[in-house]
């Protein structure tokens, strides 16, 4: 069974995060609503309506949370590791799909509500999309967390 050390999971998060936003990219753009998230983020913290939140923002807005998302998985697999004994492969399987609920979770009930400009009629698509792109971005997270701890 091994469990990473804090300082070695505090390196690891970020670059999963990263390279897990990576992936995610490859399928946002796929889907009709997938590049909105980020948007969304931006929108918000600007107070400007959607389609015109700063575009800049929103990609810097999609890698620090990208990144910050992937220390925060790093920390869920070693804390499911330290509470239950478990090894990473069953780690994993714990934290991957609480990671999904945290995300998707997260995005539907604090930026989402707060986004200008977005008629209700996109919303379900928009949630809908955002629920695949991070679902690619914890599968991504898994495998690479995976390799990381030897599975």
């Amino acid at each position: 069974m091994a469990t990473f050390s804090l300082l070695f999971g505090l390196a690891l998060g970020p670059v999963v995060g990263l390279l897990a936003t990576l992936a995610m990219d490859r399928v946002m753009p796929r889907l009709p609503e997938g590049t909105t998230a980020p948007r969304v983020a931006a929108g918000v913290l600007t107070d400007t309506p959607v389609d015109r939140a700063p575009e800049r923002l929103a990609t810097w807005t999609h890698y620090v949370a990208g990144g910050g998302a992937g220390l925060l998985f790093v920390g869920l697999v070693s804390a499911v590791q330290a509470a239950l004994g478990v090894g990473t492969a069953v780690a994993l399987v714990i934290a991957g799909p609480a990671m999904l609920a945290l995300m998707v979770g997260f995005f539907a009930l604090i930026p989402l509500p707060r986004a200008r400009g977005l008629p209700r009629q996109r919303l379900s698509t928009i949630r809908r999309d955002w629920a695949l792109a991070a679902a690619t971005y914890v599968v991504a997270a898994s495998l690479l967390v995976a390799a990381a701890g030897g599975v």
